[in-house]
């Protein structure tokens, strides 16, 4: 559970609070000061003392009686009914007075009443600041360090990631082993009058290890390194982001050679732009970095890597030669390397002989490290929870499948006609991508529902990689799309509402084969559509008149029915098997490639 956090009072709650003691301590405390000073005594006393002659001064108030002996003592009692007291105060020679207890002196009472409060009220400002300081990790309190650099600093780590712990990316670790060697032997490069990037930036989609090769960086160059968020610059006060940047970069002149990551640099590396109203702090941070990266003189040996998954919205004057002069993108690994990216994660846990690495690696196609790392641990957990001391094969292939379409739920029963459906509807995929060419094979077909909501799927997997397709695979891979609501249709005689999923990823590919990729015969080699935010899904816009629009979702109806039909005569001249397929996927409920070729060919 995340941890509710108590919302910070404002500093005028804190001067309230202040205030208010002020007051109660000038009207409470100072009047109980001055009535320290009296002692109350009865009017026996009061009578004895004046016929002992040892009464000096004399006022009598509305309701008491306020007196002083010989000594300077001063007293009260209670007024009585006693007609003779004047004459018998006169004949004591008492001194008749209308203010005997004097009012402490001016100072004393600014003192008392003004600056005791205010130093008691500073010195505990003190103690609960130590209190924040201590828990903000020693120096980071939020009154006295506003314009501070928050930079984690890793001073000559020896350990913790190294380049060996990151597989997957050879291209980016080689360009930043460069890195490291340049900052251990720096005299090699000035020899022939090279000298390092003063930045290079990591990019990249979520997951693929872009912060993970900083820190194996840091593991390797055994030199300083300064680690703070993008985020962290922007401040509620204009200002303090630009003082925080000088900060950062004054300590890592002084720590030369050294290195400054700074993660998600677009939190405030963004275009700048006319647009009134804008974040002026972002832009004094902006302009502040620019200053500094480019007061950068190329032997102080500071170089600065920074990450981002949104490349294209960075200011040019960020990006250009002498401030970021390399560009490092960090794709989603191969074949090859996921198969490495497994191997090393596997490294972690306790694995079992025969395991196949090559077959995980290409059921997990299109996945991420995060994304593989995360089916290591889920593999390994599954095999605490059926007590086996290491994971196996069908561990790791059943959490790819829980990675991708989550946890078998035990507790939600098909009815036998549902289950019917969507065993219909699940041949249907597997039997017409089956009957085309360049098609994946099928790896496993399933009918027990998902978590994800998923009432099963069918699992192709690639043999290798592939970087294109052509025409004809983006058309097969519609067809095989629209083959489960074609079973459907020709099995039931009717729809379901099961095949939601598969009607957006064909229309999504065809869209593309129209608009991105040029495959329509009448707008032939033409971009209709713009895409941002590549890293991050893809934002698609179309760049096209009102009328244009209109043509492409025609030819987009018309291709998805087109491959429809395709699909529906292929199931419809293949009915027995797909009778026979849907009967048996109905009865094991999960079946395995092989055994769907087996019958498929029998």
């Amino acid at each position: 559970m995340n941890e509710v956090k108590t919302p910070k009072k404002p500093m005028m709650f804190y001067y309230g609070i202040f205030l208010a003691v002020i007051i109660l301590f000038n009207a409470i405390v100072m009047p109980l000061l001055n009535n320290m000073r009296v002692k109350e005594v009865d009017y026996g006393t009061f009578i004895r003392m004046t016929t002992e002659l040892n009464v000096d001064e004399v006022e009598i108030q509305d309701n008491q009686i306020v007196f002083s002996d010989k000594n300077g003592n001063f007293y009260k009692t209670g007024l009585m009914d006693d007609p003779a007291l004047t004459q018998r105060l006169y004949t004591a020679g008492a001194k008749f007075s209308t203010e005997i207890v004097q009012e402490m002196s001016p100072i004393l009472s600014i003192l008392l009443s003004w600056i005791l409060p205010m130093a008691l009220m500073v010195g505990l400002g003190q103690l609960v600041m130590k209190k924040f300081t201590d828990k903000a990790g020693g120096g980071n309190s939020m009154m006295f360090n506003m314009g501070k650099s928050n930079a984690k600093i890793y001073v000559k780590s020896s350990s913790g990631i190294k380049f060996s712990d990151v597989a997957g990316e050879d291209e980016a670790k080689e360009n930043l082993t460069e890195v490291v060697d340049y900052l251990h032997n720096p005299d090699k490069y000035k020899a022939i009058g090279a000298s390092m990037p003063k930045g290079i930036l990591l990019v990249g989609p979520p997951g693929t290890g872009k912060t993970m090769l900083a820190k194996a960086v840091a593991g390797e160059a055994n030199v300083p390194f300064f680690s703070i968020s993008g985020s962290e610059f922007v401040e509620m006060f204009v200002g303090m982001g630009a003082s925080k940047v000088r900060d950062l970069f004054k300590q890592a002149k002084e720590k030369a050679p050294c290195i400054v990551f700074i993660d998600e640099i677009d939190a405030i590396g963004k275009k700048r732009d006319n647009h009134i109203g804008g974040n002026d702090e972002r832009e004094q941070t902006l302009n502040q970095l620019l200053t500094e990266m480019d007061g950068f003189e190329g032997n102080t040996g500071v170089i600065i890597l920074a990450a981002t998954n949104r490349p294209e919205s960075l200011d040019p004057a960020l990006t250009r030669p002498g401030r970021f002069d390399r560009r490092v993108p960090v794709e989603l690994p191969d074949l090859k390397g996921r198969e490495e990216i497994l191997k090393v994660h596997a490294r972690k846990i306790c694995v079992g002989p025969n395991v196949d690495f090559s077959v995980i690696a290409r059921m997990a196609s299109g996945a991420s490290g995060a994304e593989l790392a995360n089916i290591v641990n889920e593999a390994a957990l599954r095999a605490v929870r059926r007590g086996s001391k290491a994971a196996m094969q069908a561990d790791f292939e059943e959490s790819i499948e829980v990675v991708i379409a989550g946890y078998q739920k035990k507790n939600s029963l098909l009815t036998d006609k549902e289950k019917m459906i969507v065993a219909y509807h699940e041949i249907g995929h597997a039997l017409v991508a089956a009957m085309q060419t360049n098609s994946a094979p099928v790896q496993k077909i399933t009918i027990v529902p998902r978590t994800s909501g998923a009432l099963g799927y069918t699992m192709q997997v690639d043999e290798g990689n592939h970087y294109l397709m052509s025409k004809e695979e983006i058309e097969n891979k519609i067809a095989t799309y629209t083959g489960g609501r074609a079973a459907e249709q020709l099995a039931v005689g009717s729809v379901s509402t099961g095949a939601a999923n598969d009607i957006e990823q064909a229309t999504r590919l065809a869209r593309a084969m129209i608009t991105r990729y040029g495959m329509s015969d009448e707008f032939g080699m033409v971009a209709l559509e713009t895409v941002t935010n590549q890293y991050l899904g893809g934002d698609a816009s179309l760049a096209c008149s009102a009328e244009t629009q209109t043509e492409i979702d025609r030819q987009v109806v018309a291709l998805i029915k087109k491959q429809y039909d395709k699909a529906m005569t292929i199931l419809t001249e293949n009915k027995q098997k797909l009778d026979k397929l849907a009967q048996y996927l109905y009865e094991k409920e999960t079946i395995t490639g092989e055994e769907f070729m087996n019958i498929l060919n029998s």
